[in-house]
């Protein structure tokens, strides 16, 4: 019998870092995600076999199916990849108990330099497939705000906050005519979260600040104009770049842009939000940075 199961890709419009201090984030899924099929096979392991967007194998392994290790545990992935199960297996023990061999293959969607959540699928999905809860896996194996499990469970962006560390969160509609304006710009390099986070975390931030965030998510509900949705983007870059002291992405690199440019998730990789039209990207084409998605392409 196979089993397969999906899940969205995430990108945090708002909220970076805050959001683990409670500060009410914006979230959309992604319509690039990963897959994850199991079925029984005669080896007596679990062989795992994970590919890419181009359907081209970048990792593959054995792993043990009473303890879930492998022989290669000084490769990171497969030591990442054996916690994981191992922590599915404690919040479900009934969880591959049958000793039988299992094929797994995994498929992502996009690059996985792209930062939209190859963990983070990766996680909701073997939660699925345990039947376990993916915010409790989440926590017991790589940590974080939970977001991006929020996003990679659903179909719509979704406001989303961290109360008493107990994730919430509530399906919302963007009612924004000009998302023929928003473009989302790779920055040719993969951004760590768990880095940002650990560096983050040695930042003390003021509420008001925290509070500010959270307006200004709360107010991209009801943000109607163009005009108005700079307005916004610009104050959240101005408010995170105080806090965690660096250097906003548009003071960095693309400093005479005229337009707007946003970070997203942990700042210093993956994708920037960017408001102008088609042919102000040339500028970043220019620039090298080559791979530019349409707001409505990336949106589930």
């Amino acid at each position: 019998m196979k089993k397969t199961f999906n899940s969205n890709g995430k990108l945090l419009l708002t909220g970076e870092y805050v959001v683990l201090d409670g500060a009410t984030a914006l979230a959309i899924p992604t319509k690039f995600g990963q897959s994850l099929d199991a079925k029984i096979s005669e080896n007596e392991r679990i062989h795992w076999k994970s590919l890419d967007e181009k359907g081209t194998v970048w990792f593959e392994d054995f792993f043990d199916l009473k303890n879930f290790e492998s022989k290669n545990s000084e490769k990171s992935i497969s030591k990442i990849l054996s916690k994981i199960l191992q922590q599915a297996k404690k919040l479900n023990p009934d969880f591959l108990s049958e000793n039988e061999g299992i094929q797994v293959t995994t498929k992502l969607d996009f690059p996985r330099n792209w930062g939209l959540g190859t963990s983070s699928t990766l996680i909701n999905n073997i939660a699925q497939w345990a039947e376990v809860d993916g915010f409790a896996l989440l926590a017991n194996s790589f940590g974080g705000s939970g977001y991006d499990i929020a996003a990679a469970q659903n179909d719509s962006p979704i406001l989303y906050k961290l109360k008493n560390e107990i994730p919430e969160f509530r399906k919302i509609n963007l009612s924004w005519d000009f998302t023929d304006r928003l473009f989302f710009v790779h920055l040719n390099q993969k951004q760590h979260s768990k880095e940002g986070i650990a560096r983050y975390k040695n930042i003390s931030v003021e509420q008001k600040s925290i509070q500010r965030i959270s307006d200004i998510s709360n107010k991209l509900l009801v943000c109607y104009s163009l005009s108005d949705f700079e307005k916004l983007m610009n104050a959240h870059e101005q408010i995170i770049s105080e806090i965690i002291k660096l250097p906003t992405v548009k003071e960095q690199l693309f400093s005479n842009y005229p337009g707007t440019i946003k970070s997203l998730g942990a700042w210093g990789g993956d994708f920037v939000l960017v408001i102008g039209n088609d042919s102000e990207m040339d500028y970043f084409r220019k620039k090298g940075f080559e791979t530019i998605v349409p707001f409505e392409e990336m949106l589930l």
